[in-house]
C-alpha cells in the first residue's frame, strides 16, 4: 500500500479534468471540454484500484451500475483561502440519473433565497409561512407541531430537509417558490441542465404540479406581511428522453418495457457538487453561482447540513433514535451504520434514494486530524431492473459502497502532505444538544 500511495501521490498533479478555484477569485463557470467530463481521472483509477475487495466489481460493471464519481481536493494557503482540485471518475452528464431527495438542496437554499429579496419587514426564515389550497390535491398547512412554538416556518422545513430528508418539508418549499421560479433561477446561475418539475412522494399530474399552493406570511407577532397567490409555470422546458429499468410496476401490474422519466426531476452529480460548494465556500465559485444569502443563513445551513437528528430537539428526532440514529442521511463514510460518530468528525452533505438511484454530495471535515475534502458519488441499486417493486440493491451494494468510497478518500486525505493544515474553525456548528 505505501508504493501504491507514493504512487498516487505522484498522479496527483497531473489528472485529467480537474477544476481549481481560489477563495475570492472569480472561477471558471465549470469545465468547457465536455470530452474532459467522459475521461476517468488517474487518482480516482489509482485509488480504487487499491482496493479491490470493495471496488473491483463496481468499477467493472460501471455502466450498468450508472457509477459517476467527483473527489474534490481542497489546499489552504497561508492566509487560510482554499483552492480546490476536481477528480472525476466516469462522470456523464448524458446519462440519466433519477436525483431523488438531492433537489431538496438547491430548493432550501432558494426558499432562504426568496425571503431575502422579499425584504419584507420583521420576516425572515423565522417567520409564519402559512399554505393554502387552490387546486387539485393541493393541501394547506396550518400549524407544525415539530416546532418548538408550533408554527410552520421556511426555517423549520430546512431544518428537516437536511436533517432527515423530509418530503413534506421539501415539498412546501416548493410551493413557496413556485416551479417556474426554481428552474428559471437556476439555469440563470448556470445549472442549465437542471430541471426541477415535481413535488416528492405525492402522486400528481404534470399540470398540477405546475399549479403551486398560494402561500401567507407571518412575522412572528402574526401580522400579515406577504400574500401570494397560486402561481402557474407557463414556461416550456426542452423534451427529454429519460428513461430506467426494463421494466416497473404500476398500480400493482408489471408494466415490460422502460420506465418513462423524461418527466420527473433531473439535476446532474457536478451541479449538485458546485451548489455544495456555493453553499459552503461561497466565494470559490463565479458570482452568478452564488446564492443570495445573509451570513447568518450560511451558519443556518452549514449547523443543520452537518447536525446528527440525535442533536435535533425541534424537531424532536433525538427522542426517536430507533427511526433516526446518529449518521441517519450520512450514506459516504458511514453507509447504513447505526454505532456512535466519532467526535471529530463532521458531515455537510444531502443525499437521496429511490428507485435504486443512490447520490449523496458531502464535505467531510476531521477537525483533529485537519482533513477536509468534498466527495459526491452516484449508483444505481438495481440488479433486477425492475422499478416499482420495493427489490433495490441498497443494502447489499449502494450503501456499502458508498460507505467504503468515503473511507478510501478519508484515508487517502490522512496520508496527503499539505504544505498548510487548514483553519476548520468555520465549521465549528453549536448543536442543539
Amino acid at each position: 500500500m505505501g508504493t501504491l500511495l507514493i504512487s498516487v501521490l505522484a498522479l496527483a498533479g497531473a489528472c485529467s479534468g480537474t477544476r481549481k478555484a481560489t477563495a475570492g477569485t472569480p472561477a471558471p463557470a465549470g469545465i468547457t471540454d465536455s470530452a474532459q467530463l467522459m475521461t476517468d481521472d488517474s487518482l480516482l483509477t489509482a485509488l480504487l484500484a487499491s482496493r479491490p475487495a470493495f471496488f473491483a466489481d463496481v468499477v467493472q460493471r460501471r455502466k450498468s451500475f450508472k457509477l459517476q464519481i467527483i473527489y474534490t481536493e481542497i489546499n489552504r494557503n497561508a492566509r487560510n483561502e482554499p483552492s480546490f482540485t476536481r477528480h472525476y471518475f466516469n462522470l456523464s452528464d448524458s446519462q440519466y440519473f433519477y436525483p431523488a431527495s438531492t433537489v431538496k438542496m438547491p430548493v432550501a437554499l432558494l426558499s432562504l433565497e426568496v425571503l431575502n429579496e422579499l425584504k419584507l419587514p420583521m420576516v425572515d426564515k423565522n417567520a409564519s409561512l402559512i399554505t393554502g389550497a387552490a387546486y387539485n390535491k393541493q393541501t394547506p398547512v396550518f400549524n407544525d407541531p415539530s416546532a418548538a412554538d408550533g408554527r410552520p416556518s421556511v426555517a423549520q422545513y430546512v431544518k428537516k430537509i437536511f436533517l432527515v430528508s423530509d418530503n413534506d418539508a421539501f415539498n412546501r418549499l416548493y410551493e413557496l417558490l413556485g416551479q417556474q421560479k426554481i428552474n428559471a433561477r437556476l439555469h440563470a446561475m448556470g445549472y442549465t441542465d437542471a430541471q426541477l418539475l415535481h413535488r416528492l412522494e405525492i402522486s400528481m399530474t404534470p399540470d398540477e404540479n405546475r399549479h403551486t399552493n398560494p402561500v401567507s406570511l407571518y412575522d412572528t407577532s402574526g401580522r400579515l406581511r406577504y400574500q401570494q397567490p397560486m402561481l402557474i409555470n407557463q414556461a416550456q422546458y426542452d423534451l427529454r428522453q429519460d428513461s430506467a429499468g426494463h421494466a416497473y410496476y404500476s398500480r400493482g401490474e408489471l408494466v415490460p418495457h422502460a420506465m418513462d422519466f423524461s418527466l420527473k426531476n433531473r439535476i446532474s452529480l457536478k451541479d449538485l457538487t458546485d451548489i455544495l460548494q456555493a453553499t459552503l465556500f461561497p466565494l470559490s465559485v463565479p458570482a452568478r453561482q452564488r446564492f443570495n444569502l445573509t451570513d447568518s443563513d450560511y451558519l443556518f445551513l452549514k449547523k443543520y447540513m452537518s447536525e446528527w437528528p440525535t442533536e435535533s430537539l425541534y424537531p424532536p428526532y433525538s427522542a426517536d433514535t430507533a427511526s433516526y440514529w446518529p449518521t441517519y442521511c450520512k450514506f459516504l463514510l458511514f453507509g447504513s451504520a447505526k454505532g456512535p460518530v466519532p467526535s471529530n468528525i463532521r458531515i455537510f452533505n444531502k443525499v437521496g434514494d429511490a428507485y435504486g438511484f443512490l447520490t449523496d454530495v458531502a464535505y467531510i471535515v476531521d477537525f483533529d486530524k485537519k482533513i477536509e475534502f468534498m466527495l459526491s458519488a452516484r449508483i444505481y441499486c438495481n440488479a433486477d431492473e425492475v422499478l416499482n417493486d420495493d427489490r433495490y440493491d441498497y443494502d447489499t451494494v449502494g450503501f456499502p459502497f458508498m460507505k467504503e468510497l468515503g473511507q478510501l478518500i478519508y484515508d487517502y486525505e490522512a496520508k496527503r502532505p499539505r504544505k498548510v493544515l487548514p483553519d476548520l474553525s468555520a465549521f465549528v456548528m453549536s448543536y442543539d444538544k
